[in-house]
Parts: C-alpha cells; structure tokens; sequence
C-alpha cells in the first residue's frame, strides 16, 4: 500500500476522491490535467492495493475510498 501511496499523482488522485467522496475517471483525468489513460493506470494501481474501491453505474466507472483506508486513516491520525 505504501509503495501505491509513494507517486504524487497518486497522492492527488486520493485528495480529489476526499474531497469529492465519489468520482469518474472522465472528471477526475480532467480536474488534475492528467490524460484519461495515465489516470485510469494509477486509479488501477490504488485498486490493486485496496485504497479505492469502483462502481459501475451504467457506462462509467465510480471510485471511491475503500472503508479500509478510512480507518487507516483515522488510526494514523489519532497516533500524532
């Protein structure tokens, strides 16, 4: 998971789909000015590492925070 979390377009991914809570991969390559191509490629590799989880709903595909990563994120806080 770290190493998923270790590219800083990653890390921009995960800040918009925070703030958003649930997001396409249309509007989130168009938000971050990345191409769709190289959004879905890092969206696959937080897939893959269980931080975002998606959703088809009709012809587009959703991601969102997988609940793993919200508590994640709550333990991590609560340690500082």
């Amino acid at each position: 998971m770290l190493k998923a979390l270790a590219n800083r377009r990653r890390l921009a991914i995960l800040r918009f789909i925070t703030k958003e809570k649930q997001v396409n991969v249309g509007r989130m390559s168009d938000e971050l000015k990345l191409s769709f191509k190289s959004t879905s490629k890092h969206l696959a590799v937080l897939v893959a590492a269980g931080v975002l989880e998606k959703e088809q709903h009709s012809s587009q595909m959703f991601f969102y925070l997988s609940p793993t990563m919200h508590r994640l994120a709550g333990k991590t806080i609560s340690h500082l």
